[in-house]
């Protein structure tokens, strides 16, 4: 009779307003699931104070207690099931099946174009408003004039399937109004034309840059400026053990790790392909290596000169389904085992704030990258 789709994804508030609420996935397995999930959840506006995940290869059992951010004041409960249900691979019977968007092709392109005032906070407030109506931004053009304004362009898909209604398009851009107030000059919404094609949004850095952007070897120099901290110990704060005597059948991998609100422990039992545990030291070296960079350089931020202007440049990497963090793509670029979303923006020193010295250039770098990781 096949799984009912009830028994997917369950949610279990907590009792009183500190406890946490459960959030439970049982479904079958594939790559990247638990990644979904979670970049989901946060989307909602939740945090996730803790874990567990259970899988045999082909299916899996996930429970996730999950926080509210403490300004979010209402949670669509049934709006994150749907969701989190719609992330798990076939296992609902057809009725359902065709309540969901048809993922077999491409989500049409939006164009959205907001034209205001320039102001601090401009494009957090839109994309703030663009999630909370479950629309996804595919990539973004941001463009300044000398008079104090700016157009951006936000070329969006909608989750929802709706934005073909005029009562969607109209919903966005009066919710988009109300939040920008007076700034907001115009709000237009229509469907992209054929010329941007996403694809096509790769991002063109030099071969030099790239080289220094993307480098896995991080110099002395590196250290300072791509560490989680300007505290260059910081290195030493991911530690990973390896046991293969606490269980017969996995290797266990114990994680210490830096988080955004504190420490991170994480244990993990994990085999190879062929369901053996990875004894060979070597296979151990590597992936631990590759873990830690992953925990402590998950973001890559430098300045460069772009002819006569200065360029901050943020890089972050595509996830296995496609998806980027955050969710407003500029450009990509692709290495040799990797793709990688690259946002570029171009520094005004005009304002008195000089950003071409090495220390101006290591100040910046350090406090994006404090920012962006939450620290």
């Amino acid at each position: 009779m096949g799984m009912s789709w009830e028994d997917v994804v369950l949610i279990e508030e907590g009792k009183n307003s500190d406890e946490p609420t459960v959030v439970t996935v049982n479904c079958p397995d594939k790559s990247g699931l638990g990644c979904d999930l979670v970049r989901n959840v946060l989307e909602f506006g939740l945090y996730v104070s803790r874990g567990d995940f259970s899988t045999d290869g082909r299916w899996c059992y996930i429970v996730l207690w999950v926080v509210p951010r403490p300004s979010l004041l209402i949670i669509d409960w049934d709006g994150l099931k749907k969701r989190l249900v719609a992330c798990c691979p076939s296992c609902l019977p057809a009725f359902y099946l065709n309540q969901l968007p048809d993922s077999s092709k491409p989500p049409p392109i939006y164009l959205l174009k907001v034209f205001s005032l320039d102001r601090k906070g401009l494009i957090h407030d839109v994309t703030q408003v663009l999630c909370e109506l479950e629309l996804t931004i595919q990539r973004l053009k941001v463009m300044t004039t000398p008079d104090g304004k700016v157009l951006d362009l936000f070329f969006i898909t909608d989750h929802l399937d709706l934005l073909h209604t005029k009562i969607r398009r109209e919903e966005t851009c009066t919710h988009l109004s109300g939040v920008l107030g007076e700034c907001c000059i115009s709000c237009e919404l229509e469907l992209a034309g054929p010329e941007y094609k996403i694809q096509q949004g790769f991002c063109s850095i030099s071969e030099a840059i790239a080289d220094e952007l993307f480098s896995c070897e991080l110099s002395t120099r590196e250290n300072r400026s791509q560490a989680l901290s300007a505290d260059v110990s910081n290195v030493k704060k991911a530690v990973i053990t390896v046991d293969n005597l606490m269980s017969p059948a996995h290797t266990l991998l114990q994680i210490q790790c830096l988080d955004q609100k504190g420490y991170r422990s994480l244990d993990l039992f994990i085999q190879k392909d062929d369901g053996k545990k990875i004894l060979d030291v070597e296979n151990q070296a590597t992936l631990c290596s590759r873990l830690k960079e992953e925990m402590l350089h998950p973001l890559r931020v430098m300045i460069t000169s772009r002819g006569p202007d200065t360029e901050l440049l943020v890089a972050n990497p595509v996830e296995l389904s496609g998806k980027g963090r955050p969710r407003a793509e500029v450009g990509r670029h692709s290495t040799s085992d990797r793709e990688w979303e690259v946002y570029r923006f171009r520094l005004d020193e005009t304002r008195g704030v000089p950003s071409t010295s090495n220390r101006a250039k290591l100040d910046i770098v350090d406090k994006v990258r404090r920012t962006l990781m939450g620290w």
